[in-house]
């Protein structure tokens, strides 16, 4: 994920080595650190602080993002965590190799993983325990961390199971965005944004969406909108 996907034999030779144990936790170790320096050195701004302030004591939210910014967002945590350093939040991964990779990088940021998928029922591909999991954080105050459009895509098409564990849980979903400038753009599936240090970076936090326990099939739709809204503004606000 935090690679190319085409076909070639650097990529290739990159997939049989992330199959050893110990060079995923090496990989991991090492992105981790770097993904902490440059968000480090990276002057922030936040667009939306009012969206977010009501989030950043101990109250359930769901967090979403598109999958293209995910690397970027642990910039928000940061945010939250320098206000309330009791603060936990919890990350939706997939099964997948990826996702363990992408557990262990985020771990550097406190960030706790939950197993599973957004799929349409939140019961594909081990999601029911995903599921569990996700409700006891929202239960218990927490936020969950989520990219609608991941693991796999289509991006920009949000799964119906971030509306559906909204309206299950009756936490808000959080329309969340970031940009760099300085940034490098990967050819996989989501065009990911990868981070350069010494940058300028923007976030957005979009007003919260409340889902009724009944609504989650008319909230899918404005959960989507709002997304692509939030990705459209921080590119905006970067111009």
């Amino acid at each position: 994920m935090w690679v190319s996907t085409r076909r070639g034999s650097g990529a290739t030779v990159l997939k049989h080595v992330l199959n050893s144990q110990a060079a995923q936790r090496a990989a991991a170790a090492i992105l981790g650190l770097y993904l902490d320096a440059t968000l480090a050195t990276t002057r922030w701004t936040l667009d939306g602080e009012a969206n977010l302030a009501p989030f950043i004591p101990d109250t359930p939210v769901i967090a979403a993002c598109w999958h293209e910014c995910l690397p970027l967002m642990p910039a928000v945590w940061r945010h939250v965590r320098r206000r309330n350093k009791s603060r936990r939040a919890v990350m939706l991964v997939s099964r997948h190799r990826d996702g363990k990779f992408i557990a262990a990088i985020m771990a550097r940021f406190q960030l706790s993983a939950v197993h599973g998928s957004t799929g349409s029922r939140l019961k594909d591909r081990g999601g029911a325990a995903g599921l569990r999991g996700m409700l006891a954080a929202l239960d218990a105050g927490d936020a969950v961390v989520l990219t609608p459009d991941g693991p796999r895509g289509p991006a920009r098409q949000a799964a119906q199971g971030v509306s559906h564990l909204a309206a299950l849980s009756g936490a808000p979903v959080l329309p969340m965005a970031a940009r760099m400038r300085h940034r490098l753009l990967l050819r996989s599936w989501d065009r990911m944004l990868v981070p350069l240090p010494f940058g300028r970076g923007v976030l957005v936090c979009l007003p919260a969406i409340a889902v009724a326990p009944s609504g989650a099939r008319d909230a899918h739709s404005r959960i989507e909108a709002a997304l692509t809204a939030a990705s459209t503004r921080a590119e905006a606000l970067l111009a």
